[in-house]
């Protein structure tokens, strides 16, 4: 009987360590092919990752030799680099969420997580990325271009540099002036540069004796003179304006763009000259003293005054008032 029951439980201990040496042979091969398949989908993942950076250079490459063979690509290095990086960029993208889908992650999730982040992030920086939103308009539409000469809010300067924050500028004095994009975008901006010719306007007074059809033919002979102002069209003087001292007569004359400052200097010294030269005035602002109320109503009233100060008490009687009245 006993030998039994010794049997008996020496055969399920034997069945009992069979088992479990099954179930650690199972769990050994389930681990190797796991450890395999990972072993597969990383060497994968990272030739992935290998291609991502190749394929990213290339395609910056690539990007850069077609936009550059392109005219408003070529001279403008700015977009140039712009749209090489964002091919660059798109690339990275592309490859990276592969080598997640390779890799087992789910890529959902990490989108939508990606989103909210974005988006909380947006609310935080919208007036930085107001500024990059304005700058990739800037840069598409190109309303002007590194080396042209705007004017921004009364900003009068050079573009030295356009990225996708700010538009950095250079006046007369060398002053570098930076601003924001989005100032840029939404206010009214003149490309003083953007056109060939521009229009020199100068308005000068002469005196309402001249002969005004004299003064507009020795304007139009000074401006025609210079050798930086173009024959077509040829300068215009005409009377715009009657002012307070002078009748107004406006000079328009017209010079390339990159001579026009100069060149109004020049015309507006040559228009001074010519004006002296035809004894034509141009005069300034007169005044006129008048005298302001009736002058025999306010002589009583002085010789009240004289009459007090000659009393000793400091005080007129109304007989010296009306003495003093009746003798004026």
């Amino acid at each position: 009987m006993l030998s039994t029951s010794l049997t008996e439980t020496v055969t399920q201990a034997v069945a009992a360590g069979e088992q479990v040496v099954a179930v650690d042979t199972a769990m050994i091969a389930k681990l190797t092919d796991m450890a395999g398949d990972f072993a597969i989908n990383l060497s994968v993942a990272l030739l992935i990752l290998a291609a991502t950076v190749v394929a990213a250079k290339w395609a910056a490459r690539a990007t850069r030799k077609a936009l550059g063979r392109l005219r408003g690509f070529r001279h403008d290095p700015t977009v140039l680099s712009f749209a090489v990086q964002v091919v660059r960029v798109l690339v990275y993208v592309i490859g990276f969420i592969a080598v997640l889908q390779r890799l087992g992650v789910q890529t959902t999730s990490i989108i939508a997580v990606l989103g909210a982040a974005s988006l909380a992030v947006g609310l935080a920086l919208q007036g930085t990325l107001s500024n990059v939103a304005a700058g990739v308009m800037l840069l598409v539409l190109r309303p002007y271009r590194v080396g042209d000469l705007i004017d921004i809010n009364g900003n009068v300067g050079k573009v030295t540099r356009l990225d996708l924050f700010f538009t950095q500028m250079s006046d007369a004095n060398n002053v570098k002036i930076v601003v924001p994009n989005s100032k840029v975008f939404a206010d009214t901006m003149l490309n003083l540069s953007g056109q060939q010719t521009r229009r020199i306007e100068l308005k000068i007074g002469v005196g309402y004796g001249a002969n005004l059809n004299h003064a507009r033919n020795v304007l139009t002979a000074a401006a025609a003179a210079h050798d930086k102002v173009l024959k077509d069209p040829e300068p215009w003087a005409g009377v715009t304006n009657l002012l307070d001292s002078a009748v107004e007569v406006s000079l328009h004359a017209w010079t390339k763009s990159e001579d026009y400052w100069q060149t109004k200097a020049d015309v507006f010294q040559a228009a001074k000259e010519a004006l002296d030269a035809a004894s034509i005035e141009i005069p300034f602002p007169h005044q006129v003293a008048v005298p302001y109320g009736d002058a025999e109503a306010a002589m009583p009233i002085l010789a009240v005054r004289d009459a007090t100060a000659d009393r000793p008490d400091g005080h007129a009687s109304p007989g010296d008032a009306h003495q003093d009245s009746g003798e004026a």
